[in-house]
């Protein structure tokens, strides 16, 4: 029998974005659908953007998630169109982000407020953060560097 495709959104809820461990490739927003083809299971993915130095490693980890749960036949898909946005990411994702000490993306293209103490008085250090999805920014209330997920 089948795994419903509710069954398959948990499993895959399970596996970390390989950059960000504290969010999941669902939370992210990437996994764009499974579907039984048959006895085949579809999954597509967008990556953050065509260059994503990590798609090799997600695809891996999410065939590595499947076949663990027993899925022998799987076909992973790559969609481009539309672009992934952080618009994608889930309620829950930004909460983790944030959890984690990591500001979530703003549409204003800039942090609401400093992950660790909640202040607002706030200055970018660089616009290059320990990923390309990242910049450096810092707190002038509590003095701590933090990364902020950029708004694509």
């Amino acid at each position: 029998m089948q795994p419903s495709a509710e069954q398959i959104w948990e499993w895959l809820d399970d596996v970390p974005d390989p950059e960000i461990p504290v969010i999941s490739l669902v939370d992210l927003g990437i996994i764009r659908g499974v579907d039984w083809q048959g006895d085949t299971l579809q999954v597509t993915v967008t990556p953050t953007y065509s260059g994503c130095p990590a798609t090799s490693i997600i695809n891996l980890e999410i065939e590595r998630a499947l076949r663990g749960h027993g899925i022998e036949k799987l076909e992973l898909k790559r969609k481009l169109s539309p672009a992934w946005t952080t618009d994608w990411l889930s309620q829950k994702g930004r909460a983790k982000l944030e959890k984690f000490g990591i500001a979530p993306p703003q549409a204003a293209g800039g942090p609401e407020k400093c992950p660790q103490c909640g202040g607002t008085d706030l200055e970018m250090i660089s616009a290059f953060g320990s990923t390309p999805c990242k910049a450096q920014w810092r707190c002038r209330s509590c003095l701590e560097p933090f990364d902020y997920f950029k708004c694509i």
